[in-house]
């Protein structure tokens, strides 16, 4: 029996019986991937186990291993995520070393569980982890801002296996300016085009998400091998910064890159006062008493459950619309997962071969949809290493 059938079983709980059986087989030998997961900020919260079973309503998070096994998701990019601080050398050095530190739990997790997780660095180490069973676990960095104005901490980075980066995140840093900052250096910083150039060097793929749309072309313009939108989506469905027009993506194809669809900035966000104070109590769920976790959870469950906002057909419309303009050979799957992402019917990644269904019910091939969920980004992978390779 496939895991992905059994497992729930096992834990007393019911697959979607929305999924038709032969579209969760599918899903099921796909090499599928994700190349945005948060989650290694949870890694750091104490008593958190990424081998349990959690909850979404309790802590927050989307991810653990038992629902990458229910939900047929062999692994993707973990992140070392740093929020932008000040630009001088303390700065630097306290953004370093949190960098270094979050590297260091996402290794530490991976040591614990040798039978269910491995480091991949490689699209060669990917299919030989999946084949086995385990969990792949690529390393990527959002926001380069760590990297202070000292390039060789780049190389660091990559000997501790980061294969892919973004120069910036909410705010403009060092390197370039941000989708959702006031423009500084309208585009790349000088130091940033150096960056570019060491990025190609090294082998590591550039991720264009969060990056303003200067940034965006003067990378294309700029790199030698193809790069990547990690989690991003199409202004088509949402006119966001951090979206993408159809004729940046239609050249970010021609330029062999590929965009993966976000599943968030698909609707105006809408404040609900009582929901962010619970959140800001769950997002510190570790430190609260069994007592107020209980009560949490409760007021939670009380809450008027929403009915606006993103939900699953939004996130196909965006996910298909990427493929008419792109093309299947460019779109792929980057959900932000345990970083604000989900939706209304995919809350989280137990509920990933909905995609998969869906994507074989609007006629795409077994083949394409094994692109969309890991060749494509692999691909990309692939053409950064075989450059750095040929030009040492």
């Amino acid at each position: 029996m496939h895991l992905i059938l059994a497992l729930p079983l096992l834990l007393g709980l019911a697959p979607d019986d929305t999924v038709p059986l032969p579209d969760r087989l599918l899903h099921e030998q796909l090499l599928a991937l994700d190349t945005h997961l948060d989650t290694p900020e949870f890694f750091e919260h104490p008593g958190w186990d990424f081998a349990r079973w959690h909850d979404r309503d309790f802590d927050g998070s989307q991810i653990d291993i038992p629902r990458m096994e229910q939900g047929g998701l062999d692994g993707g990019f973990f992140v070392i995520y740093t929020p932008q601080g000040p630009l001088t050398p303390e700065g630097y050095a306290a953004a370093r070393n949190a960098a270094l530190t979050r590297a260091t739990w996402i290794q530490r997790v991976v040591a614990a569980h040798p039978d269910k997780l491995e480091m991949a660095t490689t699209p060669a180490d990917a299919r030989r982890i999946a084949a086995s069973g385990k969990r792949i676990v690529f390393q990527s960095i959002e926001n380069s801002y760590p990297l202070g104005e000292d390039l060789s901490l780049l190389r660091h980075f990559h000997d501790l296996g980061v294969r892919l980066a973004g120069p910036v995140h909410f705010r403009n840093n060092q390197f370039a300016d941000s989708a959702t900052d006031t423009p500084k250096w309208h585009g790349f910083s000088p130091l940033g085009k150096q960056w570019v150039a060491e990025m190609n060097r090294l082998g590591m793929v550039i991720d264009v998400s969060h990056a303003s749309d200067d940034v965006f072309d003067q990378a294309l313009a700029l790199s030698n091998t193809p790069i990547l939108a990690s989690h991003s989506g199409p202004k088509a469905i949402f006119d966001h910064p951090r979206n993408l027009d159809d004729d940046r993506m239609r050249k970010l194809a021609a330029a062999g890159g590929v965009l993966q669809i976000n599943s968030m900035y698909l609707v105006k966000s809408v404040r609900d006062p009582a929901q962010e104070k619970l959140g800001e109590r769950q997002r510190r769920w570790w430190t609260l008493s069994p007592a107020e976790q209980r009560a949490l959870v409760a007021e939670k469950a009380a809450l008027p459950q929403p009915t606006g906002g993103a939900d699953f057909e939004l996130f196909m419309r965006s996910l298909l619309h990427a493929l008419q303009v792109m093309g299947v050979d460019h779109v792929g799957i980057g959900a932000d997962w345990d970083g604000g992402g989900g939706v209304r019917g995919m809350e989280d990644i137990t509920a990933l071969p909905k995609i998969t269904a869906r994507l074989r019910k609007e006629g795409y091939s077994d083949a394409d949809i094994g692109k969309i969920w890991g060749g494509n980004a692999l691909r990309v992978l692939q053409a950064a290493e075989d450059w750095a390779t040929a030009h040492p």
